[in-house]
């Protein structure tokens, strides 16, 4: 058997900590780790923190590996601004182009790796155009990765579902495949008939015994109705704890009052909420998730796609991104953003044995930074990166 002893490292609370890893499993940490038995076939390799501030493996819990462009030509975006303008020019863009998601999910999901990200949530676009080309090329990333990137793939109808027949089909067939969880979106805004729509996702849901993950994008009363549905679903099903909220802008745009009711309601049903930190749109109130005890982790969106420029595949740098649009400036208030891309997304995602403690999945990052906002503001340099117990990133370099 070989262990891995992490020496020298600091804890977020600035105490010296020790790992040892056997197995792919954090087997102890604490202040000095105990002298090993001398046992024959037994090797141990050791690292030298020297100091580096130790984290747990970075969370990343929306995604979309299958539609980027990342490490590819600059593709020039003259889209239209509005979203079915989004969704008709991505559909045209892959299919004259022939982007293949699985190079493309492989390429950006191993620079998450190197930046430290252990365990990722993508969407991946199910449509009666792709079928489940975009699917297949995933699943094969996910399974080139599976030693050290912990990966759940939702299956994601872009285009909406019920003015496109034969998707609920494909969505059907895609949680046989192999897709976790089932996405949806916009129930009102797209589909244009939300109980009917959600009746549709949740039948699917129950059928395949899998969770659900909702794009939400629409306004204000709309998006709170569409929420109201989806919870008198949930707790009728019993699919508590089941069930996240991507986006949710419409909370952002209640009354303070309102929101607060929603909140206690998604808190009772266990219901999580993911955010991009968007500049440009109303987000969840963080701060109001928190003291209702609602989970709200963060996520990259699109990375260098037909939607976006913008983004890349380092969740510190999505961290800070969460500490800009909330305006948390103190250094505990950017320990929040830290929480929102760790703690907070491997809860609302359901990602298990997560955390820094003795039987987790041995994910664990070393960075040079004082502290945990230092870490986020000056997106620290990963000196090692150990996922599922292998070192993926030693003194810098990506192995």
């Amino acid at each position: 058997m070989t262990t891995l002893d992490i020496c020298n490292a600091r804890g977020l609370d600035g105490t010296p900590v020790e790992v040892r890893i056997e197995s792919g499993r954090i087997a102890v940490i604490g202040p000095s780790l105990p002298s090993l038995p001398i046992a024959q076939g037994n090797a141990t390799r050791r690292i030298d923190a020297r100091g580096a501030l130790l984290l747990p493996g970075l969370v990343e819990s929306h995604t979309h590996l299958d539609k980027t462009a990342w490490g590819m030509p600059w593709y020039v975006n003259e889209c239209g601004s509005r979203l079915i303008d989004r969704i008709d020019n991505e559909r045209r863009w892959r299919a004259e182009s022939g982007h293949d998601a699985g190079a493309a999910s492989l390429a950006l999901g191993r620079a998450f790796l190197a930046a430290g990200t252990t365990r990722l949530r993508t969407h991946v676009d199910i449509d009666t155009d792709a079928g489940l080309r975009h699917l297949d090329g995933v699943l094969a990333t996910r399974e080139v990765l599976a030693d050290t990137l912990d990966m759940q793939i939702v299956a994601f109808p872009q285009s909406g579902v019920l003015d496109r027949d034969g998707t609920v089909a494909l969505l059907d067939d895609s949680l046989a495949r192999g897709a976790d969880v089932l996405g949806w979106l916009d129930p009102c805004a797209i589909d244009r008939d939300p109980r009917a729509s959600l009746d549709a996702m949740f039948t699917l849901a129950d059928k395949h015994g899998c969770p659900v993950d909702v794009h939400l994008h629409e306004p204000g009363e709309m998006g709170a109705f569409s929420i109201e549905l989806m919870l008198e679903r949930t707790v009728a099903l019993g699919m508590q704890g089941k069930v996240v909220v991507s986006h949710a802008f419409c909370l952002g745009e209640l009354e303070a009052a309102r929101a607060d009711a929603l909140l206690a309601r998604l808190a009772d049903a266990g219901v999580a909420l993911i955010t991009t930190a968007p500049p440009s749109r109303v987000v969840p109130p963080l701060m109001a998730c928190r003291r209702a005890g609602v989970p709200l982790a963060g996520g990259n969106d699109g990375i260098r796609d037909t939607w976006t420029p913008y983004g890349t595949p380092d969740m510190l740098e999505r961290a800070m991104m969460i500490g800009l649009r909330y305006n948390l400036r103190r250094d505990d208030e950017l320990a929040i953003a830290l929480d929102c891309v760790t703690h907070q997304g491997a809860r609302a995602c359901w990602f298990d044995d997560y955390g820094l403690h003795a039987g987790a999945r041995a994910d664990l990052v070393l960075v040079d930074a004082a502290n945990a906002a230092q870490a986020i503001v000056t997106r620290a340099p990963r000196r090692w990166v150990v996922a599922n117990g292998h070192i993926v990133v030693s003194e810098g370099v990506a192995v």
